[in-house]
């Protein structure tokens, strides 16, 4: 199985839309489940345990942000042994296909009964608008689900009852892999991104066109070669064949931005019933820190005194008794011994780096709801970069730091958030996250905070010069003293019924 986000050499994003999960790799992510708890990768091996039995030799490819939960007979099975690629299809709303991909099925070998269909793709859509869509014949009707429009015709738009059929987990035959894998020794090292869902899917079908070879909206960093070798992978693979394993009974759950993440983490939502995600997870909460609504508190050690608002994440942290978390934030890798009140709507992320001979700390902190994906060419343009409500010039002119391009760590036109050297390094965890919301303070107040002593990093640079193995020493001390706690609870328990 090959997951399209580890860490290290990256296969798949950046994780930008999440980025406490950008150091390690979403497929890490920690799950509010489980004691102790499990992470993503866990979850998908358990979801996928009974693929590998009816299973050719191949590649299984899956993303590292998405859940997939599903129901079928007693008699139907998932088969991956079809030659070509092999895709398990999901219903989705119309607005969901908008940011993933979206199969144009055949209508002639899909009858839409039963939970389980196999069917062919006539053409594979990524991350497609709703006319096109609509125009490709990718649309059907819930109540007449799935009598599909033929490719080209147009269906009825605005209705409720749309659906379309949105990707997940793929499968790559043993012989189409080793085509693509002398393929890549034959380019030797690639100097551009390339997209397993968009790069390879998008060539398949007899609908295929060589058009979206040129189209690189949808990419992070595309580079001089891009188009070039997807139109060489559009040759290798045109007339490759796109199966399609339909799961009408299922649901396609996406976790990877901040929203989704506090949404499913935190509200009364579907998947965190069918999961039966809890609100404190492999934690040390005691009775007398304060929670108000629905919450989540992932393998975090919390004083008593603290106070964490409604809707908020928390994630491998210490808690000190004076600090209050507000509403709707996202809380990961801290260490906070100092009183504080962190506002609402507020992300916070500690990284462990090594720019030197030691460790060093930097802690990262923006809204949730800021747009760290979205970037300028121009120094002019910065206006329309937003932190926490505050264009990006204004919070530079209280940081006292200079506008420039020596501001940003990228080496092309790209500035924006994520490559802004704002976010200043320090010799103690705790002092990074105290620093950090320092900066965020001065902002939302109107204060001057001047940054202009300190060595400064951009989130993109912290992953540069990311130390993995304290940020997992830092887990591991917490994951010690929950164990020892439960164990001292379990013993006085006996001790106590004796």
């Amino acid at each position: 199985m090959v997951c399209a986000d580890p860490p290290g050499p990256r296969i798949g994003g950046y994780s930008q839309r999440l980025p406490n999960a950008s150091a390690l790799g979403k497929i890490f992510t920690a799950l509010p489940l489980g004691d102790p708890m499990l992470q993503m990768l866990e979850l998908k091996l358990a979801m996928y345990i009974d693929f590998p039995r009816h299973m050719k030799p191949g590649v299984l490819v899956t993303c590292s942000d998405d859940i997939e939960l599903y129901s079928t007979g007693a008699t139907e099975t998932i088969t991956f042994d079809k030659p070509g690629f092999t895709a398990l299809a999901h219903p989705s709303d119309v607005a969901v296909g908008t940011t993933h991909g979206v199969f144009v099925l055949d209508p002639s070998s899909f009858s839409g009964k039963g939970g389980l269909e196999y069917g062919s793709c006539y053409r594979f859509l990524h991350k497609p608008d709703v006319e096109t869509m609509q125009q490709s014949g990718a649309v059907c009707v819930r109540e007449r689900c799935p009598q599909l429009s033929c490719p080209g015709s147009r269906g009825d738009a605005g209705t409720a009852s749309e659906c379309v059929y949105t990707d997940s987990v793929f499968y790559i035959d043993h012989g189409t892999a080793k085509q693509l894998l002398g393929f890549y020794k034959q380019m030797g090292t690639l100097c551009c991104e390339i997209d397993a869902y968009g790069d390879f899917l998008q060539a398949l079908g007899p609908g295929a066109t060589p058009d979206y070879t040129k189209n690189t909206s949808n990419v992070s960093r595309g580079g001089s070669g891009l188009v070039g070798v997807r139109q060489q992978l559009f040759s290798l693979l045109q007339g490759t064949p796109l199966n399609v394993i339909v799961l009408n009974n299922s649901q396609f759950y996406h976790i990877g931005t901040t929203q989704e993440y506090l949404f499913h983490f935190t509200a009364e939502s579907k998947l965190r019933s069918e999961l039966a995600l809890q609100p404190v997870a492999f934690s040390i909460f005691p009775d007398t820190a304060k929670a108000a609504g629905q919450w989540s508190i992932i393998q975090s050690v919390l004083e008593p005194g603290c106070v964490i608002g409604p809707g908020s994440v928390l994630e491998y942290c210490r808690i000190g008794p004076e600090v209050s978390v507000g509403k709707g934030s996202i809380v990961s890798g801290c260490c906070i011994n100092f009183s504080v009140d962190i506002p609402s709507n507020c992300f916070l992320s500690s990284v462990s780096v090594r720019v030197a001979d030691g460790v060093e700390y930097v802690t990262m902190v923006f809204g949730v709801g800021d747009d760290l994906k979205r970037s300028v060419k121009s120094l002019s343009d910065l206006h329309s970069l937003q932190f926490f409500g505050a264009s990006l010039p204004e919070c530079l002119d209280r940081w006292s730091i200079e506008a420039s391009d020596q501001l940003f760590s990228s080496e092309d036109t790209c500035l924006g958030l994520w490559t802004a050297r704002i976010f200043p390094v320090c010799s103690t965890l705790s002092e990074s996250v105290r620093m950090s919301l320092n900066m965020l303070s001065s902002v939302q107040h109107k204060s001057a905070f001047k940054l202009s002593g300190f060595q400064l990093l951009s989130v993109e640079e912290m992953l540069t010069y990311k130390d993995v193995q304290d940020m997992l020493k830092f887990r591991k001390q917490i994951y010690d003293e929950i164990c020892l706690k439960t164990q001292k609870e379990k013993s006085d328990f006996r001790v106590n019924s004796t």
